[in-house]
């Protein structure tokens, strides 16, 4: 068993498609659910376990996407038709832009937790 006292963050990469990882409890406070523009905003209603339990989405690698003819509304609105309460993020790396409210969100969960411990 990992020992996770005195731990205020565990991340822990629950690998493989977008369909095994999400039928596994891996006991996690939140999930957070990267969605990457080349694999399509259609994903969400391919996939719809892992939007359904996802607490956070990011959607990543919005720099490309107008290669891969990805819209960022229509990714929202299909996150939000399995899972309303989940959380979008927008995020592009190389611009930067998107992480800072990101980190917020996982710093307001980590706070959230660490007061009902």
């Amino acid at each position: 068993a990992l020992g996770v006292e005195g731990l205020d963050l565990v991340i822990l990469e629950n690998i493989g498609n977008l369909v095994c990882p999400a039928e596994f409890d891996t006991g996690a406070h939140c999930n957070l659910v990267l969605l990457s523009v080349p694999e399509g905003d259609d994903k969400p209603l391919k996939y719809p376990l892992m939007f359904e339990v996802a607490n956070l989405v990011a959607l990543t690698k919005l720099d490309v996407a107008p290669i891969f003819d990805f819209d960022v509304e229509r990714a929202k609105a299909n996150i939000a038709r399995r899972n309303p309460s989940a959380e979008v993020f927008p995020v592009c790396a190389p611009r930067g832009e998107g992480i800072g409210l990101l980190v917020d969100a996982l710093i307001a969960r980590i706070e959230d937790n660490k007061r009902t411990r």
